[in-house]
């Protein structure tokens, strides 16, 4: 990001169900960096195109929720604001602190805006294991929104063959931690330089910043005038707050009973057996 302002990205990038949320989870808890999920502001990302007046975005809110996905895929990828969203999340990483570094994951990372090397890498799954991702999520190949996403692998795909971008080509046969290491591997030197959170107290804050975002997201979905009303038991995976960096654990939670804000007062999310250190006196935001 050069001279601007906010911290060191590295960039992970790929289609849905490309693995890039896992390996970033993993390498952002292991190395200390912050973790910015691209998925968690999509509604933000929506509302804030819809008050610039983007005629897809506008047009996407306006629609029956049933006939959203029922265009052909360019109307599809249209409205699903790929394009646009990128110098979106470039603003928002430019918003944040100067340290630690931060990988940001997302589909909405192109070439055209992390760059084509060094610090940015895409995931690219081939068309049978990306199909069997999106089965795995309860998708249906008759559902638009399988359609885009199938339709979004070879948009990547062709963005980043295109700028000559660094891929990590994803054919099922290597577990999320090998994965994770192979990505390690290609942004070792970036990682080396940091600067990273050094204590378990900077993790935590951390790792309340990206479990923050979850809730953030679930709640901007259920404040859509269109939008069901929120289950009250709907739960989703927060990462254990411990802090220490040999962590992988998860801690299935109702997102309505996770702890509220202000942060130094507001308990921590642990696994059994886990221990929290204490808020940072100067943390990392």
């Amino acid at each position: 990001m050069g001279a601007e302002p906010g911290p060191p990205v590295l960039w992970l990038g790929g289609p849905p169900g490309a693995g890039k949320t896992t390996v970033a989870r993993l390498i952002a808890r292991r190395h200390g960096l912050r973790w910015y999920n691209a998925d968690a502001h999509t509604w933000e990302h929506r509302a804030r195109a819809v008050a610039n007046g983007h005629a897809q975005a506008i047009r996407w809110e306006e629609l029956p929720r049933a006939e959203r996905w029922t265009g052909p895929l360019p109307e599809l990828l249209a409205m699903s604001l790929h394009h646009e969203r990128g110098a979106m999340v470039a603003d928002d990483l430019r918003a944040l602190p100067a340290c630690p570094a931060t990988i940001a994951e997302g589909t909405p990372v192109t070439p055209e805006v992390a760059g084509a090397f060094g610090r940015a890498l895409w995931l690219l799954p081939t068309h049978a294991v990306q199909e069997q991702r999106l089965l795995e999520r309860g998708m249906s190949p008759r559902d638009g929104a399988f359609r885009l996403y199938r339709g979004l692998l070879d948009v990547i795909e062709d963005q980043v063959e295109a700028y000559g971008g660094r891929r990590l080509r994803v054919d099922g046969s290597q577990s999320a931690e090998e994965t994770a290491a192979e990505v390690e591997a290609a942004f070792s030197s970036s990682l080396a330089e940091g600067p990273v959170a050094g204590t378990a107290a900077e993790r935590r804050a951390l790792l309340r910043y990206g479990n923050r975002a979850l809730v953030a997201q679930h709640e901007q979905f259920f404040a859509r005038p269109w939008a069901p009303p929120a289950p009250p038991d709907a739960a989703t995976a927060f990462a254990c707050e411990c802090g220490d960096t040999g962590c992988t654990e998860d801690v299935e939670l109702p997102v309505a009973r996770f702890p509220r804000p202000p942060e130094p007062l507001s308990a921590p999310v642990l696994a059994d057996g886990h221990n929290a250190p204490a808020w940072p006196v100067s943390c990392p935001g």
